[in-house]
Parts: structure tokens; C-alpha cells; sequence
């Protein structure tokens, strides 16, 4: 069986941005997992009994990146699925897209991160090393794109 978890694409606007394109300011955040090759994603984890997808997304996000979710806004209309293979057995990752509502909002890793960035897409995709990963960075950049 699948193992099964969920997590939510973090993105902000910055304020200072110009207005002449929606994408300009978008910054996504990123986690440095504290553990194994400390790659960097979005806040994840597994699915635990009883609960839904959405409110594990929620409740990860919360116990990873100190982020409530009175403080963001899920994007209707956006849910990406991830399957791949870790330690040996099929792993299953939802998203969701959420927009943080005060892009000053403060972090406050877990103990399973080590650090966290705020980055323009480009970048994030440079440290996303999975290709899985920057292809989903890439496609809710570009539903974000479409949105206005």
C-alpha cells in the first residue's frame, strides 16, 4: 500500500512589486528538511487516522512552517498529486496551493527543518533537486498566471 501525505505550496506577494504582471513578487516557500540529504520542499507530511487530506495539509503546515490556517488562503481550483517511490515503498503526496495573507507572516520551523527560504520560481525550482517537484512549482506558477 501507498504511503499517503499532503502538504500545501506556500506562495507570497510582495507588496513592492510592480502591478503590470500578476507573477511579479510571487515568492514560494521552501523547507530544509533536517534529515537525510536535506532537501528542500514545501510543508508535507502523512496522513494520520481520521484525518483528510486537506487537514493534514493543514495541520503540516502549522507543525513544520508555524503557519495557522486563519493566516492563508487555499487557491480554489488547484490540487496536484505525486507519486513516486521513497525507501522502497510508493509514496502518494497531495498540494494544494495557498497564498500566506501577510507576506511579513513569521516562520517557525519544526525540528525536522533546518532552515527556510522565500524564493522567485526560478530559484525554487533550483532547489527542488526531484523534477517531479519543480514540474508542480512550475505548473502552480503558471495557474496563478491564468487566474487573472
Amino acid at each position: 500500500m501507498a504511503v499517503r501525505a499532503c502538504g500545501l505550496i506556500i506562495y507570497r506577494r510582495l507588496q513592492s512589486a510592480p502591478c503590470s504582471k500578476v507573477t511579479d513578487g510571487i515568492e514560494y516557500l521552501l523547507l530544509q528538511t533536517s534529515y537525510g540529504t536535506h532537501h528542500w520542499t514545501p510543508p508535507k507530511g502523512h496522513v494520520d487516522p481520521g484525518e483528510d487530506d486537506l487537514q493534514t495539509a493543514f495541520r503540516e503546515t502549522q507543525e513544520e512552517a508555524g503557519l495557522h490556517a486563519s493566516q492563508l488562503t487555499l487557491i480554489e481550483g488547484y490540487k496536484k498529486e505525486l507519486h513516486y517511490p521513497a525507501h522502497g515503498k510508493p509514496k502518494t503526496v497531495v498540494y494544494w496551493l495557498a497564498e500566506v495573507k501577510d507576506c511579513n507572516a513569521e516562520i517557525k520551523l519544526s525540528e525536522e527543518h533546518q532552515a527556510f527560504q522565500w524564493l522567485k520560481l526560478e530559484d525554487a525550482c533550483k532547489l527542488a533537486e526531484y523534477e517531479d517537484m519543480q514540474v508542480t512549482l512550475k505548473e502552480a506558477h503558471e495557474f496563478l498566471c491564468s487566474k487573472k
